[in-house]
């Protein structure tokens, strides 16, 4: 598992390298180089952290995007995601870089990267406590999963789609991409449209869902949705 954890990370790094330094016609880009060594770094080390303390956890992380027994609906949504989520880069490699139609100060660039590294905090903190937090929208049936309702999902429904948005946030202000930004709330919104047909599953397959669901009021944010 090591060996594909290493694998998939080095894979992941050389495809978003290629999107930010191949628009940019240039490798001369201190802050790609600062966005691939946090991203590289706290994935390696939190992948070598879980494939100690929860591997079935690792090999459900590590699993295709795209697996049997996973709703359609789902299949959709994540390509929507990644093919807008990818583009990004692109975007933002020209803006920074070529057009320099953004001029953010050092300060908001600093900003971007606090709020990635508090958006990996987040997700560390959320999967050390959902040993089910699959990266698929799939019951996990020979796992014998279960509702977790404690930590951070004592206080929103789903704790790593709010984290998420900060690192999507996070992204354009650390590389310097006004334009970036465009891309943040479509985003989230298809992370919307999923949690709700997520907790339509979860309401399907767990009938104390709905108490949960009751009981925790809040999704993404606590006090704003």
């Amino acid at each position: 598992m090591l060996t594909r954890l290493f694998f998939q990370t080095s894979i992941w790094l050389v495809a978003i390298a290629a999107l930010l330094f191949l628009p940019a016609d240039t490798i001369a880009w201190p802050e790609a180089w600062v966005y691939l060594i946090i991203i590289g770094g706290i994935g390696a080390a939190a992948g070598l952290w879980f494939a100690r303390h929860d591997p079935g956890l690792l090999r459900e992380r590590l699993a295709s995007p795209f697996q049997a027994g996973q709703p359609a609906w789902d299949k959709v949504i994540l390509s929507l995601f990644f093919v807008l989520y990818l583009a990004s880069f692109v975007v933002m490699s020209l803006d920074a870089t070529r057009w320099r139609a953004s001029h953010m100060p050092v300060w908001t660039e600093a900003a971007g990267a606090v709020s990635i590294l508090a958006s990996y905090a987040i997700i560390w903190r959320v999967l050390a406590e959902n040993s089910f937090a699959a990266p698929v929208v799939r019951i996990q049936e020979e796992r014998g999963q279960r509702i977790v309702t404690t930590g951070p999902y004592a206080v929103m429904r789903h704790p790593m789609y709010g984290a998420a948005i900060f690192f999507l946030l996070g992204t354009p202000l650390l590389l310097g991409s006004f334009y970036g930004l465009a891309f943040v709330p479509p985003l989230v919104m298809l992370l919307a449209v999923r949690a709700i047909l997520e907790e339509r599953t979860l309401a399907d397959r767990f009938p104390k869902y709905a108490a949960y669901a009751e009981r925790t009021k809040y999704r993404f944010a606590p006090g704003v949705w």
